[in-house]
């Protein structure tokens, strides 16, 4: 079966060919980072008019790289949410107009999993049943997956999400959008043990998370420097590091507990946070200690993108889902709601 699979979630507008048979054959990626930066966020209405601008050119791109036609194609996946709405609605609308057109079936696939499958992409893709942690600026969730559509919540933030938190705290210390690669950069340069900063929520029982309260004592730290007239780069980066290693240890520490309660030996981190490589780090040292693997897709397919979607689209359109002609996104989309395949 051969899917085309569109992404327009946020402010990324992402398209893909994915093979049942061979795999990944070509996708495409426009980024509207350059757009919103200027605002210091996504502007919702911009990235809805910035993906109906950019989506059948992307399409057509990514045709001719795979060396198809539209006529070659079984199926359409589309991201039906969670997301902006507007921004949804931009790639449910196009899906069904080409799905009516084409004669093909349409499906909305859940933008979350479509991450949580993503690392199934790479040349060693997990097996089930794994623990799960979907990490980027909208989520940030414990799941135990047995299969496709077999999600059990364990734990995720009572108020920002990890991405969230890394992007209002590089807003607030004047670092540019998008805030997670900036303190990420910072923190190569960072000093060490300068900084000690709490690790939230690991003091007591249970796999939630929350990030609010570690933004506010960066914030509370980097005025203390400025008031004190040390707010130079280097104070930036040390703050940065401290930051950083106290999200990666509050993440690492309940990564290590949802193992131990599931009893699995092996982890999936997924969505835009996974791509960090401090994380990575020390998510590998967490399933080495209990004889187990971390699993992760490349950089590329950890941000919002169309492979993922394809790819999880096309699972389920060979499990026989379907759905009608009806245009239907949802902002907010609880991924335990989905149907086992």
């Amino acid at each position: 079966m051969l899917v085309l699979g569109l992404e327009t979630s946020c402010d990324e507008t992402g398209v893909a060919l994915y093979d049942s048979e061979r795999g990944l054959l070509a996708d495409a990626l426009f980024s509207q980072i350059d757009l919103h930066r200027v605002y210091g966020g996504v502007v919702p209405e911009l990235a809805s008019r910035d993906h109906a601008k950019r989506m059948l050119p992307l399409i057509r791109q990514v045709l001719g790289d795979a060396g198809r036609v539209a006529g070659d194609i079984d199926a359409v996946a589309y991201t039906a949410g969670p997301g902006l709405v507007g921004a949804l609605l931009v790639g449910a609308c196009c899906a069904q107009a080409l799905a009516f057109a084409w004669g093909i079936p349409a499906l909305g696939v859940h933008h979350m999993e479509g991450h949580l499958l993503a690392p199934m992409l790479e040349a060693q893709p997990p097996r089930f049943p794994f623990v799960a942690l979907l990490v980027s600026g909208g989520h940030t969730q414990l799941v135990r997956v047995d299969g496709i559509g077999q999600y059990q919540l364990l734990g995720e933030s009572l108020d920002d999400a990890a991405g969230e938190a890394f992007d209002k705290t590089a807003k607030l210390m004047g670092l540019p959008y998008p805030g997670g690669p900036e303190i990420a950069h910072l923190a190569e340069q960072g000093e060490a043990g300068r900084f000690v900063f709490p690790r939230p929520m690991t003091d007591r029982p249970g796999l939630d998370f929350s990030f609010s309260g570690l933004k506010t004592f960066t914030l509370n730290t980097w005025q203390a420097c400025q008031a004190a007239g040390d707010n130079g780069e280097q104070t930036r980066c040390d703050i940065a590091l401290a930051f950083q290693q106290a999200v990666v240890d509050t993440l690492a520490i309940k990564c290590r507990r949802a193992l131990k309660q599931t009893g699995l030996k092996h982890l999936v981190i997924a969505g835009g946070v996974s791509a960090n490589q401090a994380l990575r780090t020390a998510l590998e040292g967490v399933t080495a200690a209990l004889e187990g693997s971390v699993f992760y897709a490349r950089p590329r397919f950890c941000t919002d993108n169309g492979a993922m979607i394809a790819y999880a689209g096309c699972q389920r359109l060979m499990a026989g889902q379907r759905e009608g002609l009806g245009i239907h996104v949802q902002a907010r989309w609880p991924m335990e709601q989905l149907p086992p395949v």
